[in-house]
């Protein structure tokens, strides 16, 4: 084997991949586009072969060509994805459909509420350490059940999307613990083992992968699996992760107080600590090694709300710089989009509100606004739902030290400077901005023992701050103040308006 270390990220909307040596250094990268498919209002899908294994198969291709790089020159191989997911397999390993989504996916709300009468609230947060919400498993195992019994019946393992794709690689069932965390009421997040203590009878222990850490190596690369990627056969393959919990260590957020913001197609929170502290608002996890936990967040509609806003109100301009145009638009309006204000729960919403049912909602539209106050009020309203989730840390009690910033959307100095302005919070900007196949390659070199723990912070070193303008403290802390406001003033009529739309009973609305 070569020294050469291989991170793969299956994103919502895209796969990236990297190749990098062991002090760090990038030798080639690759992205390959993708879309998620939505049958249904409140659903999320993807193919776990036609977008999964095939994306890992094109970046392969494309990362180990043959000019200069083969695929004995690859040490070892690390794999992130979206998740949590689930995807039920047959006897033979086969998807039996496709790939249900993470908190986004928000199909099984009154499987959350039979689980939550049946177990109780109390005793669920004792043993899985977080509330069913929308990113919970277990709810979505039962919806299964209840929906799609040809399916289940069928069913022989249940994983999720990295673990899939670590088991097309090797043959292994394995699935990292952070991921596991969200199997709940499945887990005990004491213990981080597989634990039905709350005889909720959801899946057999034989349906479920084993548990490791992200670093630990799952298994090796198949006769089958070199044929198809062209790596050597025998390459160690690590556990794995969750693709926010990889970009945070590829961003050096791995010590208690560090802070990750992800600026993705959702953005995602991951905040280290030595134990665990449950809240019903956030959800507790194992971290990426051994003896360490996060407390981590999700908004549910971000990057792709602001993707939703180009190809809706951006056709006009041209693809490669729409966004361009579009950040510079917003930032000839003043702060506070003159008067705009809105609540960015356009797929429901995750943490810490907690709520399937929301909807995205705009208010104080005159005919004096344009597309660029529309744009800057996107952006407004994600940077207000992002200090709801840190004051929601704070609250818990949980000191961050460090905030550290990534993600396509950390890449435009405006949003993250809207961001530190509505959230009273200093930033830093990694040196290096791949992202999660980065923290891939890391997990990849400290499971082929390549690279030294605690070395992500020599290989991405951060190197630029974002320093809040406190001039801008009091108009958005009088928005804020009303944002949350106009949260509560508008729950039950778009609940309502969400339960015509979407065909649901009446009673999945409370």
């Amino acid at each position: 084997m070569g020294e050469l270390l291989l991170g793969m990220d299956i994103g919502t909307y895209s796969s990236k991949g990297v190749l990098v040596r062991p002090d760090g250094t990038i030798v080639k990268s690759a992205t390959v586009p993708h879309t998620m498919d939505i049958p249904h209002p409140g659903w999320a899908e993807q193919d776990a072969d036609g977008v999964w294994w095939h994306d890992v198969l094109e970046l392969c291709h494309e990362l180990i060509d043959g000019d200069p790089v083969r695929g004995n020159d690859v040490a070892a191989v690390a794999l992130s994805a979206i998740g949590p997911c689930l995807l039920p397999l047959d006897s033979v390993g086969r998807p039996l459909r496709k790939g249900i989504l993470y908190g986004v996916d928000t199909r099984a709300m009154n499987e959350i509420d039979e689980l939550a009468e049946r177990l109780g609230e109390d005793a669920v947060m004792r043993h899985s350490g977080m509330a069913f919400t929308s990113q919970a498993i277990g709810p979505k195992i039962l919806w299964l059940q209840h929906h799609e019994p040809e399916v289940w019946a069928r069913t022989d393992k249940l994983h999720t999307a990295s673990s899939y794709l670590v088991y097309r690689l090797t043959g292994e069932h394995v699935m990292d613990r952070h991921t596991a965390s969200h199997y709940m009421p499945l887990i005990d997040i004491h213990a981080l083992e597989w634990n039905d203590a709350l005889g909720s009878r959801l899946a057999g222990q034989d349906l479920l992968p084993r548990l490791g850490w992200s670093d630990e190596q799952a298994g090796v690369v198949s006769a089958a699996a070199a044929d198809a990627t062209g790596l050597a056969p025998g390459t160690p393959v690590a556990v794995g992760a969750v693709d926010a919990l990889s970009e945070a260590i590829s961003a050096g957020v791995t010590k208690p107080g560090d802070l990750m913001i992800m600026y993705g197609s959702s953005t995602f929170f991951i905040l280290i600590e030595e134990t665990p502290h449950p809240d019903p608002r956030v959800w507790t996890t194992a971290g990426a090694f051994k003896d360490q936990y996060a407390l981590a967040a999700g908004m549910s509609t971000t990057g792709s709300l602001t993707r939703w806003f180009r190809d809706q109100f951006a056709r006009d301009l041209p693809q490669d710089s729409a966004y361009q145009e579009l950040f510079d638009g917003a930032r000839r309006v003043p702060p506070g989009a003159e008067g705009l204000l809105l609540l960015p729960y356009f797929s429901g919403e995750r943490t810490p509100i907690n709520d399937p049912l929301a909807k995205g909602v705009l208010a104080g539209l005159t005919l004096s606004h344009t597309r660029d106050h529309l744009y800057r009020s996107v952006l407004e309203g994600i940077a207000l739902g992002i200090r709801h989730n840190l004051e929601t840390f704070q609250a818990i009690g949980i000191p961050i030290k460090r905030v550290m910033a990534v993600g396509g959307g950390a890449q435009s100095a405006m949003w993250p400077q809207i961001v530190s302005d509505a959230g009273h919070v200093r930033q830093h900007l990694p040196r290096i901005t791949i992202g999660a196949s980065y923290g891939d390659a890391y997990l990849a070199g400290l499971c082929a023992g390549l690279v030294e723990p605690g070395s992500i912070g020599s290989w991405n070193p951060p190197q630029v701050s974002i320093h809040p303008n406190e001039d801008h403290y009091p108009l958005y802390d009088e928005r804020y103040r009303q944002y949350q406001t106009l949260y509560q003033a508008t729950r039950e009529v778009v609940h309502e308006l969400g339960t015509t739309a979407d065909d649901r009973h009446p009673s999945a609305a409370k």
